[in-house]
Parts: C-alpha cells; sequence; structure tokens
C-alpha cells in the first residue's frame, strides 16, 4: 500500500504534467448563472457613447477613495439626483469570521426606474435600454466603472444582472457560484444570476467599464 509521501509524490508528478491553458483565460467560458446572450450591440458605438459622454461627466471622480464608481443611466421618474441606495441597494454578504450572512442597504424598487436619464437620450445607449426593454423588465442601468487592481465584496443581490462591457481587459474577471471568467468587450450581452454569491475585481492595468442592468424578472411557470 502506497504510502502517504507517495501518494503526495504522485499527485505531484500528475499536476505538474498538465500544462496550464494560457490562452482560453482570455475568452469567455459559460459556467452555472452566467451566460452569453443572442443580443449583441456594435461595440464602436458603445465606445464612441462613453467617450462622448465623458466629455461632460466625471463618473470616476467621486469614487476616487474606492476605486469604483456608477452612474445612473435609468432613474424613478422626475427623480433628479440619485441617491447613494439608487446606486447600490441591498445586497448580503457574509462579512467575517462567523460566516453569518446579514444584509448591507435598502431594497430598491426596480420597477420605478422606468426613464432615461435626459443625459443619455439620444445616444447609443438608449437604443441599448430600448432593446433590453423589448426583451425584459428592466430595472436600474447603471454604467459601472472599476479601477485597476480593485476588487468588490463577495456578496448577493436580490435580482440578477445583465452585463454589457465596454472597456476591458484580460484581467478583469467575474466570478459568480464559483465559476471565473473574462467577459470581453466585444458587444456581447452576458446574463449574470447575482442572486448567487458573486464579485468583480480588476487586476488588469487598465479600466474596465461595464453597462449593467437589473432583471426583476419571474420566470414563468
Amino acid at each position: 500500500m502506497a504510502t502517504s509521501v507517495e501518494k503526495d509524490q504522485r499527485s505531484m508528478a500528475q499536476w505538474l504534467g498538465n500544462v496550464p491553458d494560457k490562452e482560453a483565460v482570455k475568452n469567455f467560458v459559460h459556467g452555472p448563472g452566467i451566460d452569453l446572450l443572442d443580443l449583441r450591440f456594435d461595440i464602436n458605438e458603445l465606445k464612441t457613447a462613453l467617450s462622448d459622454l465623458r466629455q461632460t461627466t466625471d463618473f470616476t471622480a467621486a469614487a476616487e477613495a474606492d476605486s469604483f464608481g456608477a452612474l445612473a443611466v435609468t432613474r424613478r421618474p422626475g427623480v433628479e439626483v440619485p441617491t447613494a441606495n439608487d446606486l447600490s441597494g441591498l445586497y448580503w454578504l457574509r462579512a467575517d469570521d462567523r460566516y453569518q450572512e446579514e444584509p448591507r442597504e435598502e431594497a430598491v424598487n426596480e420597477a420605478a426606474f422606468t426613464e432615461l436619464v435626459p443625459t443619455f437620450v439620444g445616444t447609443y445607449f438608449e437604443h441599448v435600454h430600448q432593446e433590453l426593454t423589448a426583451r425584459f423588465p428592466i430595472g436600474r442601468m447603471r454604467l459601472l466603472w472599476k479601477d485597476l487592481y480593485n476588487c468588490n465584496s463577495w456578496h448577493r443581490d436580490p435580482e440578477p444582472r445583465i452585463h454589457v462591457p465596454i472597456v476591458s481587459n484580460p484581467g478583469s474577471l467575474f466570478v459568480v457560484n464559483n465559476h471565473c471568467t473574462h467577459l470581453p468587450a466585444d458587444g456581447s450581452v452576458y446574463f449574470t444570476d447575482t442572486r448567487g454569491y458573486h464579485t468583480a475585481l480588476n487586476g488588469g492595468l487598465v479600466e474596465r467599464v461595464h453597462l449593467v442592468a437589473t432583471v426583476p424578472w419571474v420566470a414563468p411557470e
């Protein structure tokens, strides 16, 4: 019978004989709770719209402390200035070594966010919103900016999210239900079931910008 030392030596030899795939990591790999929609957008139009937006709006300035910024694309009708909770909302996490799940912040009525912020009217972002709302009920839509070397908390949300990456890099990763993958910024539209525990990180040397929409939708029985 093999000893513990021999078992570990055989395991190590097997592991070292398997050369890691260094190319696949730059691609999208679907997994539990994360997949591609059939819908696609023009990535050049998205980048141009983002560049035009930045001529008048700096959604990174208010986020210097934590290197994470959010800009509302939709709003509750007539509400000109979003609250901090509008840009974040209810989530749950297990924050410490007690491993106890606890809520943070307040619930958001996603169905109330029916109006496009005037800044985005007539832009390609309005086209994106129209295409999404033609398919599913959409709640808040936000532009989320993440600086380099930055990671979100490990948490879960009340509803899934749709992600449209606009600026990314191979070190920008999304983890949901313990499945980790890159989301290339090529016009693809991704479903992420953020009702499960998840995080987003940017381990690259350039920023990450995603257009993100909530999906307050119950599948028909």
